[in-house]
């Protein structure tokens, strides 16, 4: 109990008591059955806004019991309101087994996450080329449709534009950071670091990307439309590698 707390002060001030309270629910809720638990994204990496974001995380089980996570799930609303997120839920056993499916997820907790307690499940997880590729190619496709039938759906609104492009940052980073990986970044890079690399694997400047990233230039629909040409450039890297 004590390492937890050692682990805990490692976490930006604001976020250590609540974590500490989230930390100390999970364990009477799910007793032995809980093997580790690890924060992740900024909170993981101090550079968490509360303002706008709620912690995520990570539980790892021996086996998952739906009863106790209808248990955990009740404090969700006292939890929700200390900015933390409903966590992952994860067995030693479906990690292992699905690199091949989710290796975008898993190489960005992998690359950005703290163990709270317990054996760190992330760290030592392999993934193949291929299957980071393949997952690359897809994201890059979902988010072209994505883009599609946001402007269909839009109404050509300003509003909904902005909100389409900050609801496909997330999707972005995590495939950024997939290409990178392919080129041999394995390191956590900060979201401003991840688009400088790629401009420069991809030899031109991506002001698209710097929108996303909540750095406007222009208009919502000329941002828009910068985003969509950026798409384009990605999937013919992508496509290349």
């Amino acid at each position: 109990m004590n390492e937890t707390y050692e682990v805990l002060s490692r976490l930006s001030e604001p976020l250590r008591a609540p974590v500490g309270d989230y930390v100390a629910t999970l364990r009477k809720l799910a007793g032995s059955h809980i093997l580790a638990m690890e924060i992740l994204g900024d909170a993981a990496v101090g550079s968490f806004a509360a303002e706008r974001e709620r912690v995520q995380s990570a539980v790892i089980f021996d086996t998952i019991s739906l009863d106790v996570l209808r248990q955990i799930g009740l404090e969700g609303s006292r939890l929700s309101a200390q900015h933390i997120a409903a966590p992952l839920v994860f067995t030693p056993g479906y990690l292992a087994h699905s690199c091949d499916a989710f290796p975008l997820e898993f190489i960005e907790i992998q690359q950005r996450h703290l163990t709270i307690f317990g054996q760190d499940y992330f760290t030592p997880l392999v993934f193949k080329d291929a299957d980071v590729r393949l997952q690359c190619e897809r994201e890059l496709k979902v988010i072209s449709i994505g883009l599609h039938q946001g402007l269909l759906s839009s109404g050509g609104h300003e509003k909904q534009l902005n909100e389409i492009i900050v609801r496909l940052t997330e999707h972005f980073l995590r495939t950024l950071r997939g290409l990178l990986w392919l080129k041999g970044v394995r390191e956590s890079r900060s979201p401003d670091q991840v688009v400088q690399e790629i401009e420069k694997l991809a030899d031109r400047t991506l002001p698209g990307l710097w929108s996303a990233l909540g750095k406007p230039n222009g208009t919502a629909w000329q941002r828009y439309c910068k985003l969509y040409a950026d798409v384009q450039v990605l999937e013919s890297f992508v496509h290349a590698l």
